[in-house]
């Protein structure tokens, strides 16, 4: 009698959690590789982006949203997981070694977190640091997951790049990248969008999508990953087309820093055929490389719009919350810096759209501060799902509901050093103690650092070293 108590129990439990994930909203995480704000919706009117511009204006787009860490995989870390992590790029995989050793001793992913509670979790593209989320010499090793346990698929048609390492780099019709010097920086084609790698794999997004809103599915969560813009700055010709004689506003602040910064000599760019020019010497070239990112840009845009459009195909578009995550900035001559991996404003800050079903006042954007580790709570908040206690970051439904809601400041990190983005200011701290100080209320902005100054606010920079080392208490 105890025994058919029991198990009449865990019946009514277990339906109980079926038909409560059944109620949930779908979520749809679009993340896009190197995208700067360098859109229409945050303000660069030329810009070609309609299908991002559209879903800016149903939802609410972040204009002060700034990542954890102004590389790759540290950044997707923090959005996957809901935590501070490691600066590198091998961050997740550094985790699944962890879990490896000891799988209870590291909290689950958000999509692993989002799978225990009744979702269906699928990922196509670029979502991890490695497109599929496979390790091995091509990426593409089965036994080497880069997130255990948190898909229940995770794919990446290669096509003709052969492996997901060549699709990472691919330009036009399969070529790969093997020595970067031997690879042009930029290039336009002539083709349809499947020339590059970004039109095979939205188009297995869509075969994915059609399954999961297929009848009697559960819930599902769906993280599609965007490559372009990422280097090199390839994509069909229709979409440089806009830009081949557009003007282009002056690079601001296009000198490079006096004093220690986190200045780099662009590496990852300058590792690229340039035919022999230099960016920070040469005005028409610089051009050249801006209009090549721009057209990067509209075909993502591009991608990003087949991709909603699917989804408003499948009836599934008023129960799903949809989300657009660029994992950073990317420096396109500001500071005389060509790439990431700086603390400045432009490495750090990127995009963020949230859209969720009748939300109040749908269009008005935000410029509260918030950074990447409050997506994983804020989905969790919007579905139902708990908040799981060991993440760090917060849930940005105050800012969903009421766009003028305070924001809060926001952290990032790199190998040598650690900031911190206010209101008002920007702190960052070099693990030797030097500081970088910088008034945002101030047209020099991230120029003057005030911390060299005769005048140097001593109270505010120690005020700020103090919220770094509370949100960051085991860093240097």
């Amino acid at each position: 009698m105890h025994r058919f108590r029991f198990i009449s129990a865990l019946v009514v439990l277990l339906l109980t959690a079926s038909t409560l994930s059944a109620d949930r909203p779908n979520v749809l995480l679009i993340c896009v590789d190197d995208l700067r704000p360098e859109l229409n919706c945050f303000g660069k009117s030329y810009i070609k982006s309609p299908n991002i511009d559209q879903l800016a204006a149903s939802g609410r787009a972040f204009h002060r949203h700034y990542v954890q860490a102004p590389t790759c995989g540290a950044s997707r870390y923090t959005l996957l997981t809901g935590l501070y992590g490691p600066p590198s790029n091998g961050a997740l995989f550094a985790r699944a070694k962890q879990m490896q050793r000891n799988a209870e001793a590291v909290p689950p992913s958000m999509p692993a977190w989002f799978r225990k509670h009744g979702y269906r979790t699928v990922s196509v593209g670029k979502v991890s640091h490695h497109p599929g989320g496979r390790g091995g010499p091509d990426w593409d090793d089965e036994a080497m997951p880069e997130m255990p346990e948190s898909w229940d698929r995770h794919v990446l048609p290669a096509g003709p790049w052969q492996h997901p390492r060549g699709w990472m780099h691919g330009l036009a019709h399969g070529e790969i990248r093997k020595n970067a010097k031997d690879m042009d920086v930029y290039q336009s084609v002539v083709g349809d969008d499947s020339i590059y790698p970004d039109g095979i794999s939205v188009d297995e997004a869509l075969r994915q999508l059609d399954q999961l809103t297929a009848p009697d599915q559960p819930p599902f969560f769906l993280a599609v990953g965007i490559l372009r813009p990422h280097l090199p700055f390839g994509a069909p010709a229709k979409y440089m087309k806009p830009y081949t004689d557009v003007q282009l506003p002056p690079i601001p602040h296009p000198e490079k820093p006096q004093g220690k910064t986190t200045w780099h000599s662009s590496g990852e760019f300058m590792k690229y055929n340039r035919w022999g020019r230099d960016p920070n010497k040469d005005d028409a070239f610089a051009t050249e490389v801006r209009r090549h990112y721009a057209a990067c840009v509209t075909y993502a845009d591009a991608q990003v719009g087949r991709v909603l459009s699917r989804l408003e195909e499948t009836g599934q578009v008023d129960n799903t919350i949809v989300v657009l995550w660029g994992d950073h900035g990317w420096n396109l001559g500001e500071h005389a810096i060509w790439g990431k991996h700086c603390l400045f404003e432009e490495s750090l800050r990127s995009p963020l759209i949230i859209r969720y079903p009748e939300m109040n006042r749908a269009g008005e954007s935000t410029d509260g501060v918030v950074e990447t580790l409050d997506v994983f709570p804020t989905l969790c908040d919007l579905t139902g799902v708990p908040i799981p206690d060991f993440v760090q970051g917060q849930s940005l439904r105050p800012l969903l509901e009421d766009e003028s809601a305070a924001g809060h400041p926001a952290i990032a990190y790199r190998n040598n050093a650690r900031t911190i983005r206010t209101d008002t200011h920007r702190l960052t701290v070099h693990n030797d103690g030097f500081v970088e100080l910088y008034d945002h209320r101030n047209p020099d902005a991230e120029t003057v650092n005030v911390a060299t100054s005769e005048d140097r606010p001593d109270a505010l920079i120690q005020e700020l070293i103090g919220m770094i080392n509370q949100r960051l208490p085991n860093s240097n």
